[in-house]
């Protein structure tokens, strides 16, 4: 089926929305929108970054999973706290696939579930004691761990627990950073903003803990910031940025260490892979400490070609010359990739529907198979987001914000994607409605899709799920015709 029309886009919305009450449609029209890309600000077609409408089953995660999940999660050597009831700290424990270097439970704690596991007498009486004696078994029982972050739930906001001067007690008791992070999963209408409080929380806690130490720099030092390592991505993205002559300095959060982040202040430049989660921190450095940063993406060979040579500009010949040295080592494999992968794939259409950096920074490595991004969204977008997103999109493709789960299924019915790419919550869903679907938060357990190695192993995992032929034998239940009244009585 061909893409739809801007009439036909903008009509599928209108017929979406009538399902709404009156308020509520008025709401959610705000977040709907098809796709032009003559506009420049993204302001003046689609709302973003605000409350979800309750009742409509939004694909959301709160402050708390943002912070702890996000960009603290992955920071190996020091132990998390998530200060609450258990059930928000065992559901955040290693869930997404943060790979790491360390034996865990000695020097690496990342799939390590550490928790205060709030009781009613805790809600009455408050929990600094207990968080307090909380990091003491800590220490005794995990004495080589480089410090500790205390992760507060919803209950730690309501209650006032002091984490800040508990904080800085067990701080001088051990010699080690404490940071408290105020990321109740209540505050804001996101994840995202949890993702600005930890980020203000490594600038008022971290990175002074480095100013006025020596540290022996190089003209070509940089970090790598805002990538995850979800099956390997940080290492398949760091081995090109060494490749073409540059030192990375700090990698975080991915497999990332607070020693790393300590070091950060003295790069040249800071490279930023989620802009959404990271660009909080970057633009204080740049204030701070006048280091420049730039989103660069990493998704594709397209996209991989054109970051390698923007990074190089900010340096001096040297780096340029090797990363066209890079880029032309890797391009007759990644030459080679796409004469296997896309004759299978050429035409096909793609939904997508990810927080962070995925709904735009993806669109490139599925054109570079001939696959087709007909309609995209963020979780948890600001405006800035969809600003860079309607440029890379087609005209009168489907944009949705925040999108709940009867628009995404209403979608995708009508749109008849070939792919869909989302995350866990939706996976099922679509795969029991017979559309062929990648989890796109953690590559479906594979990896990595970041760098030129990546693309290999994307392209494969893209060929594989969607020329499947399980989706032959399969109907979705309401699709299927029903025994005449008869047949169920003979039967």
């Amino acid at each position: 089926m061909s893409a739809l029309t801007r009439e036909e886009s903008e009509a599928l919305i209108q017929e979406v929305l009538e399902v709404y009450p009156e308020k509520a449609k008025k709401d959610r029209a705000k977040h709907l929108a098809v796709n032009d890309k003559s506009i420049e600000q993204s302001k003046k077609c689609i709302t973003s970054n605000r409350k979800s409408l309750p009742g409509v089953m939004t694909i959301r995660g709160c402050a708390y999973a943002g912070s702890k999940g996000v960009v603290w999660g992955p920071i190996k050597d020091m132990i998390h706290i998530s200060h609450g009831p258990v059930g928000c700290g065992q559901y955040s424990r290693a869930g997404r696939r943060n790979y790491y270097v360390g034996t865990t439970g000695v020097n690496t704690f990342g799939t390590m579930n550490f928790t205060s596991d709030f009781q009613e007498k805790d809600i009455v009486f408050g929990g600094d004691k207990k968080l307090a004696k909380v990091m003491v078994e800590i220490e005794g029982l995990f004495p080589l761990n480089k410090g500790i972050s205390i992760q507060s739930e919803c209950p730690i906001g309501l209650i006032g627990d002091d984490i800040e001067a508990v904080a800085k007690k067990t701080a001088v008791e051990t010699g080690k950073p404490v940071v408290p992070v105020r990321c109740e999963g209540f505050r804001g209408v996101s994840q995202s903003l949890g993702h600005h409080i930890a980020n203000d929380a490594i600038r008022d806690w971290v990175l002074p803990r480095r100013e006025g130490k020596a540290f022996e720099g190089t003209p070509y030092d940089v970090a790598v910031i805002g990538d995850y390592n979800i099956g390997g991505d940080a290492w398949s993205s760091r081995i090109l940025l060494e490749e073409m002559g540059l030192r990375v300095v700090a990698q975080w959060s991915g497999d990332g260490t607070i020693a790393e982040m300590e070091k950060t202040p003295y790069v040249k430049v800071n490279l930023i892979h989620c802009y959404r989660s990271m660009n909080y921190i970057a633009r204080h450095m740049e204030e701070k400490y006048n280091i420049p940063w730039m989103e660069y993406n990493f998704f594709g060979p397209t996209k991989v070609a054109e970051s390698l040579r923007a990074i190089a500009a900010l340096f001096d010949d040297k780096i340029k010359e090797g990363a066209e040295r890079v880029i032309a080592k890797y391009q007759p494999l990644m030459q080679a990739v796409i004469d296997k992968y896309k004759p299978r794939l050429q035409g096909k259409r793609v939904m997508l529907y990810v927080g962070g950096l995925r709904p735009r920074h993806v669109i490139g490595a599925y054109e570079d198979l001939g696959m087709e991004v007909v309609g995209t969204g963020y979780e948890f977008g600001h405006g800035d987001d969809y600003d860079r997103t309607i440029k890379d999109m087609g005209n009168a493709t489907l944009l949705y914000d925040d999108v709940t789960g009867f628009e995404f299924e209403e979608f995708v019915k009508r749109v008849k994607p070939d792919l869909v790419g989302s995350g866990i919550k939706e996976k099922f869903i679509f795969q029991k409605m017979g559309v062929p679907f990648r989890q796109m938060h953690s590559w479906d357990y594979s990896g990595p899709y970041h760098g030129y190695d990546g693309f290999a192993i994307f392209a494969r995992d893209m060929d594989m799920t969607l020329n499947n032929p399980c989706w032959g034998k399969m109907q979705a239940p309401w699709l299927k015709k029903a025994e005449p009244e008869e047949a169920k009585k003979a039967a």
